[in-house]
């Protein structure tokens, strides 16, 4: 049976230095950064990229949201967010592509303005040695998840009080276009449920982190 991962309570700058210390002499490791909406994995993320400059890139899961158009053609336009509104497969190709490649690697980025992905927004250059990748789904055990997990040679799961993340979700969402009520509601509706889906699998992390804000 899989023992509990550690947990840890860092600040931003702490969190950015142990990210650090994961570079190799040589090579390139892939820091995955999960947890819930509203954990404040976008946060950080760039935290860990101002600290570290050229020597870290920072790939979205968000990217690899399906278009608009595509979850209105399957029905799915009302749970976007979902594990299955995003092309999985497509992402952990592009990981399994980033441990190997020795040229500049594209990756798409998620636009919230025109709540769209842009492709080949984030240019990856061949000696970048930290990529973190940060998204919601890093650990799920369902098939194609599985292969973004096995790709990603490292997984910090962050842990927020439920209070603090559902105010920060609820502005987010207002702050996009939704009314105060429509924000809650979603976060309610759709928020909640993959939230839930995402705590279950905390386990497979490698490191439970606590931020310091």
């Amino acid at each position: 049976m899989r023992t509990s991962p550690p947990t840890v309570t860092l600040t931003l700058d702490q969190l950015a230095t142990r990210a650090a210390s994961l570079i190799p002499d040589g090579g390139r490791h892939i820091l995955g950064i999960t947890g819930a909406p509203g954990a404040g994995k976008s946060t950080a993320s760039q935290a860990i990229a101002r600290k570290l400059g050229s020597r870290c890139a920072i790939v979205e899961m968000d990217g690899f949201h399906l278009a608009n158009r595509e979850l209105d053609r399957l029905g799915r336009r009302g749970q976007k967010g979902a594990p299955e509104t995003f092309d999985a497969d497509g992402y952990a190709a592009l990981l399994h592509r980033l441990r190997t490649s020795n040229s500049t690697v594209y990756a798409p980025a998620f636009n919230r303005d025109i709540d769209e992905s842009i492709g080949s927004a984030t240019a990856v250059e061949p000696r970048t040695p930290l990529i973190v990748t940060e998204g919601n789904y890093l650990l799920l055990p369902s098939a194609n998840w599985r292969e973004v997990r096995a790709a990603i040679d490292t997984v910090w799961y962050l842990e927020v009080p439920e209070a603090t993340r559902t105010e920060r979700l609820v502005k987010r969402h207002s702050r996009f276009g939704k009314s105060s009520e429509a924000a809650a509601d979603w976060v309610r509706r759709v928020d909640q449920p993959n939230a839930d889906m995402i705590a279950a699998a905390r386990s497979r992390a490698d490191l439970i982190v606590e931020i310091r804000w």
